[in-house]
């Protein structure tokens, strides 16, 4: 991968020596936020995770490299990029072949970060199963990556615009440990509950970071979801989110593919009068400030 794959120097020392490092994933900037707001977040995630004693390794893709800790000029740059590639696991080598710019997807942060051995990831909620796949196919690559790369990918769950049941059969299946940090159930992005359950719950750090450890040690190689509930008093209320849901997906009907998600949310966002992402933020926040916590919390173990 030599001139493939850029690691800053700022990371490189840090992964090198045993250090806390977590990885940020740079699709927020570019399609899950509105401009200005993404960059403002993504600029705020890596204050989160150096206030937890951890570095920031926010990943993207600049003319044709992968680059593993954006400086905060290049992180601008991305994300004053005019047409932004939305990058996962079927289009990476694509878009790096022709000098390409773009934001990576939770499977492609994984990927490199698994390359560039960064154990933990902060990311809002991971892709899944989308509703109405027996006529679609449609079914997120970050499945695939977890089923792949064992990195510890810190989110609220699964984003609620999916078929939540099927994505949590679909873990099961693919055998990624679904662990609940302060929680019993799997959240469901906005909201913190869903009913479905997980694997087990921690309470503590030093347990979950156990169990994390454990499951390296055993030689499995798959990612493991780290369920993180977006904070109580920044949960999107029950009514509001039912029915901002229930339009968004009946509106968005005609979406394929990667245009299925972004539209969604924005849609999300317009019909909550923006509350949609007030929590996505403040979700967002509360994994990166838990990622920061288990990456010290591993290495202090190492």
């Amino acid at each position: 991968m030599d001139g493939l794959l850029c690691v800053s120097d700022e990371v490189a020392a840090a992964i090198t020596a045993g250090r806390p490092v977590v990885a940020l994933e740079t699709t927020l900037v570019t399609h899950g936020l509105p401009r200005p707001d993404g960059l403002r977040v993504a600029s705020l995630l890596e204050r989160v995770v150096r206030d937890g004693r951890a570095v920031p390794a926010t990943i993207g893709i600049l003319a044709g490299r992968i680059v593993v800790g954006l400086t905060p000029a290049e992180l601008d740059a991305l994300g004053s990029s005019a047409a932004p590639v939305k990058v996962n696991l079927g289009n990476l080598a694509a878009e790096v072949a022709v000098g390409g710019t773009g934001s990576t997807t939770v499977a492609a942060t994984m990927f490199a970060a698994s390359c560039t051995g960064i154990r933990v990831f902060a990311t809002g909620g991971i892709g899944g199963v989308h509703r109405g796949v027996s006529e679609t196919g449609d079914v997120s690559a970050d499945l695939t990556a977890l089923a792949r790369h064992a990195v510890a990918v810190v989110c609220a769950g699964a984003k609620a615009i999916l078929d939540l049941p099927r994505t949590r059969e679909m873990l099961e299946t693919l055998g990624v440990p679904v662990l609940g940090f302060g929680t019993d159930e799997f959240p469901a992005f906005y909201r913190r509950a869903s009913g479905l359950t997980v694997d087990r719950r921690y309470d503590d750090m030093p347990s979950l970071a156990r169990a994390i450890r454990t499951h390296v040690a055993l030689g499995f190689t798959t990612g493991i979801v780290v369920a993180n509930p977006v904070p109580p008093a920044d949960e999107l209320p029950q009514d509001v989110h039912d029915a901002a849901l229930a339009a968004a997906l009946a509106e968005a009907s005609e979406a394929r593919g990667r245009d299925v998600t972004p539209r969604l949310l924005e849609r999300m966002r317009e019909l909550t009068g923006g509350a949609s992402v007030t929590t996505n933020e403040a979700l967002l926040v509360n994994n990166a400030r838990v990622a920061a916590e288990l990456a010290v919390a591993l290495a202090a173990d190492a």
